[in-house]
């Protein structure tokens, strides 16, 4: 059982917020482990196993990132470990900024500092407009150009990791 399923929302990048509180909680109160306390050693596996689900739904749910590769995972679109290439046109584009971090290593400067934090919020600003565009066409579409979408959707999934790992060098400047 997928968490869609467990919540009885359809598959979406975008799930209903107070479906999925409402959702936990009626879960969480159908399947609290301590209304089970007298019955059989396999039912409470069973609650806590369904009060774990629950738990992990939500914490997958409420959060756009972590619903973004769920998705993706269920759509059968990525896969961990999976060694995607980013287009080349991208990693070109981004030459720059990994030389400027280089440099920012070896010779700190405030002001080079403020700029590449600067292009990388901007790239990264391009990429999440992006992404909200393709995500809410998906919603809409048929199943046949869905895959499509789901593509370009896991392109930009990609991107914004290489984005999170430049802002992670970034930091520790």
């Amino acid at each position: 059982m997928n968490y869609f399923e467990l919540y009885q929302l359809p598959v979406s990048f975008h799930p209903d917020q107070n479906v999925v509180k409402q959702q936990f909680y009626a879960l969480s109160k159908k399947y609290h482990p301590d209304f089970y306390i007298n019955e059989s050693q396999e039912k409470q596996d069973e609650v806590l196993e369904l009060s774990t689900l629950n738990n992990k739904a939500f914490q997958v749910l409420k959060n756009p990132q972590k619903v973004l590769q769920y998705v993706l995972e269920l759509k059968g679109v990525i896969s961990e470990g999976e060694n995607y290439t980013l287009p080349q046109s991208f990693l070109m584009e981004m030459m720059d900024v990994n030389e400027t971090i280089v440099d920012l290593q070896f010779d700190p400067d405030a002001a080079k500092l403020a700029d590449v934090r600067g292009e990388i919020a901007q790239i990264e600003q391009s990429l999440n407009t992006e992404l909200n565009n393709q995500t809410a066409q998906f919603e809409n579409q048929e199943l046949f150009q869905q895959q499509a979408t789901l593509a370009n959707i896991k392109d930009i999934y990609y991107r914004n990791k290489y984005i999170q790992r430049l802002k992670e060098s970034l930091a520790k400047l």
